[in-house]
């Protein structure tokens, strides 16, 4: 069973998951079109962080960012490279897809890479329910972007 925790930044453990997750989309993504938030970015309060452990184990983690009252956009999720290619991402997925509802948020959008290096993320968020899309919110359209969306039944 997973446990959350919402905004703890300064775990060393979450901060050294953020932290090597914006240095790694930062390197392997086009300056223009890197849209990773780091960790001050991902404080802004429209956005809401949580971190995922099994026991004291961290798994992963993800935010939701609030476009508005019913559009959310998904940002930061990571899994710890230990805990990869084990369903993790899924896992983590879906517990924001469940904070999402208990928001009330009706849409989740997504950008991620149109490259090789982000293949599996966007399997994964296929897998998920999400389909391509427009772009979406403030973005435009680039061939080093992916944007996906899906619609979440609150009933």
């Amino acid at each position: 069973m997973l446990k959350s925790i919402e905004g703890n930044f300064d775990n060393p453990e979450v901060h050294e998951l953020l932290t090597n997750h914006f240095i790694e989309l930062r390197s392997v993504s086009p300056e223009d079109s890197c849209h990773v938030l780091d960790i001050a970015g991902l404080k802004d309060p429209t956005i809401k962080f949580w971190s995922l452990w099994n026991k004291n184990n961290l798994i992963g983690s993800g935010a939701l960012k609030f476009l508005d009252k019913e559009h959310g956009e998904f940002k930061s999720i990571r899994v710890s490279d230990k805990f990869r290619n084990q369903g993790n991402g899924f896992k983590v997925i879906s517990h924001l897809i469940n904070e999402a509802k208990k928001l009330n948020i009706e849409r989740l959008s997504l950008e991620t890479g149109a490259g090789d290096f982000f293949l599996a993320a966007r399997k994964l968020f296929k897998k998920c329910g999400f389909d391509t899309c427009e772009p979406f919110s403030e973005y435009k359209s680039n061939i080093n972007s992916v944007y996906m969306t899906m619609l979440i039944n609150n009933k």
